[in-house]
């Protein structure tokens, strides 16, 4: 299961980054238009075959990390791993809100799905780093730092929020919301692929049936 989760999470963003280069959504600005505005063009499919990916290869990562956790205990990389999933899912269920036909309800739970999917991974890879690589070790410190780097990008749009509420310009235009969006998803599927060695080599460790190990 972990090296299928790996595969999806890669295809996923192979096929987003083929959004990027496809001449029917050439008109997309990468620095300024939200990753979600892919889904208002001819290659809608694209951009929903590439998060439902990320959202299979995320929820397949972290089954596998709570089968590692301690039993009877529910670790908080299922919880917010969990959520996580669920708002890549509703992502593409509610399409983003198309601004040249006005506000919807769509458009709302989609943009509330992606605060929670955001704002949960970063939480789920921090718990994780554990069950998967043990208290002390150099590859759990590397997959904190990404969590780290994805709160600061979300800072990054908190603080433009704050600033448009204290009076100033509207947050989407105060910073390069198309980048830091980018970057932000970005930091966020490496932060799950980071979990990936510990889980593949701790597949190849299992002993088989009947090993002697087994009862060690």
């Amino acid at each position: 299961m972990a090296l299928v989760s790996v595969v999806a999470l890669v295809g996923g963003v192979a096929v987003m980054g083929l959004l990027h280069l496809v001449p029917s959504s050439a008109g997309i600005d990468p620095v300024r238009r939200t990753i979600s505005e892919y889904a208002h063009g001819p290659d809608k499919w694209l951009f929903d075959t590439a998060v439902l990916l990320v959202a299979l290869g995320s929820a397949g990562v972290f089954v596998v990390v709570a089968g590692r956790a301690p039993a009877r205990r529910v670790p908080a990389s299922t919880v917010f791993g969990g959520l996580w999933v669920l708002g890549l899912v509703a992502v593409v269920v509610f399409p983003k809100t198309d601004w040249s036909v006005g506000p919807s309800v769509a458009g709302t739970i989609h943009r509330y799905a992606s605060v929670v999917a955001f704002l949960c991974l970063p939480f789920a890879v921090w718990s994780a780093a554990n069950v998967v690589f043990g208290a002390a070790s150099r590859p759990r410190v590397v997959t904190r730092l990404l969590a780290l780097v994805s709160w600061a990008w979300l800072g990054v749009i908190l603080t433009a929020v704050a600033v448009m509420l204290a009076g100033g310009e509207p947050w989407w235009r105060s910073i390069p919301l198309g980048l830091v969006e980018r970057l932000l998803a970005g930091t966020e599927v490496a932060a799950v692929l980071s979990l990936a060695p510990g889980l593949l080599r701790a597949d190849d460790l299992t002993p088989e049936k009947g090993d002697p190990l087994v009862r060690y």
